[in-house]
């Protein structure tokens, strides 16, 4: 079956494929413009991913200085610098405020909605797509291009093809595959000359290889007040021991250098620092005391305050040898050295790295290779940590794409 979707003149209507926030914020901007949108998502309903990201707490943005923010992106900060001064934290919170969600700056500068949800600002902003005339088609999965140039769809109806002017795709990367994002696109894209990246794990946790005994009686334990040494790179916050190896917050802080350097090398070793708040010579003074009768575990927890899961991580991770020399066991605390040889599976990651790289973009975000398909939020090439960096720049690069496809229906270059 062929379909023009939309009931307007096809030289003004658009597709976004994709109901994330991305894909969202696109069909935004092309309503706004007067353009028809039709939105597709292969799920039952839109933003599955964004309302797990709110189910502890909607991290929406960061309240931090504009210069540091741009920099979480890393090498991708140059590129995304002017879309994010553009729409960027402070914009994204006077846009949730339009929609009746007002925000608080939470203790480590992580922006949240007054009532933490994430479904609140979901209805709220439908409601506004809606009555702008946004038209949404769920479960409808994209199957790519037709031979004639239509975009291929598999419905609970059969199969469909529609053939508007402009297109934005804004289907997320490969993780969370049950959410939506399994990167099915990408051998498609790759197939039209689209410049891409390989898809790999981001913010997401690794392999170490424990014992039995760790794995048996720690696994899930959180290690908080830790900081994670690797390269030159430090910083300092929590993290949790699982069945396979480490995740948690910290973790993801550094897993993009910790994943290049597997990739490289075939596994990558980063120092652990049990207690970040005190100095190498406390330590070793701290231990240097005679324990006596005393066991050396509950020297450690006397002395220390160590026990628990630090204790069971020495125990797994120091030499015998080392663990009866005060001054060897202060420097494997200071610094206890934990080799990862793998990233979990990248549909456990929280996101993914890799996509359409922006070499094959214009600065409008349409595709070189593809005239009039434009690309948004995580399919794109470039990767954040987690603490509202991820959403902004979706929402940003949705702004983007969908200001370029209104311009494109519009005539406007």
């Amino acid at each position: 079956m062929f379909v023009t979707p939309s009931s307007a003149a096809p030289e003004r209507c658009a597709a976004v494929i994709g109901g994330g926030p991305a894909g969202l914020m696109a069909a935004e901007q092309l309503a706004t413009r007067g353009v028809a949108v039709d939105l597709y998502d292969a799920m039952p309903s839109v933003g599955r991913k964004f309302l797990l990201a709110g189910k502890g707490g909607l991290n929406l943005t960061h309240a931090e200085p504009l210069e540091v923010f741009i920099g979480r992106y890393a090498e991708r900060a140059p590129v995304l610098a002017p879309w994010l001064q553009a729409f960027g934290p402070t914009q994204l919170r006077a846009w949730a405020a339009a929609l009746g969600v007002s925000t608080f700056v939470g203790s480590s500068q992580r922006v949240f909605p007054q009532d933490m949800k994430a479904a609140p600002l979901l209805r709220a902003w439908l409601h506004r797509l809606r009555g702008q005339g946004v038209r949404f088609h769920m479960r409808h999965r994209w199957l790519g291009w037709a031979d004639e140039g239509a975009l291929r769809f598999d419905t609970p109806q059969g199969s469909l093809q529609a053939a508007p002017s402009a297109t934005v795709l804004a289907l997320g990367g490969a993780s969370w595959s049950r959410l939506g994002s399994d990167g099915a696109w990408w051998p498609w894209l790759h197939a039209r000359g689209v410049d891409l990246a390989p898809l790999r794990p981001s913010n997401c946790g690794f392999d170490v290889g424990w014992s039995e005994h760790l794995r048996q009686r720690w696994a899930g334990a959180p290690l908080k007040g830790v900081a994670l040494a690797f390269e030159g790179w430090r910083q300092p916050g929590e993290m949790v021991l699982t069945a396979t190896g480490v995740e948690g917050s910290l973790v993801y802080a550094a897993s993009a250098r910790l994943r290049e350097r597997i990739a490289e090398q075939g596994q990558a070793t980063f120092q652990l620092d049990l207690l970040p708040a005190r100095t190498l010579d406390w330590v070793q003074r701290e231990l240097a005391h005679p324990r006596g009768p005393r066991s050396l575990s509950t020297h450690l927890k006397t002395r220390l305050g160590l026990s628990g899961a630090k204790a069971a991580l020495l125990w797994e991770a120091v030499p015998k040898a080392a663990q009866a020399d005060p001054a060897q066991l202060a420097g494997f605390i200071k610094a206890l050295p934990i080799r990862v040889n793998a990233p979990r599976p990248i549909d456990e990651a929280i996101s993914s790295a890799g996509g359409v790289r922006f070499e094959g973009l214009d600065e409008h975000l349409m595709l070189r290779s593809l005239p009039g398909v434009f690309a948004a939020g995580e399919m794109l090439d470039w990767e954040a940590p987690t603490g509202g960096y991820l959403l902004t720049a979706c929402f940003s690069t949705g702004r983007v794409a969908g200001q370029g496809a209104a311009d494109w229906v519009q005539g406007g270059r």
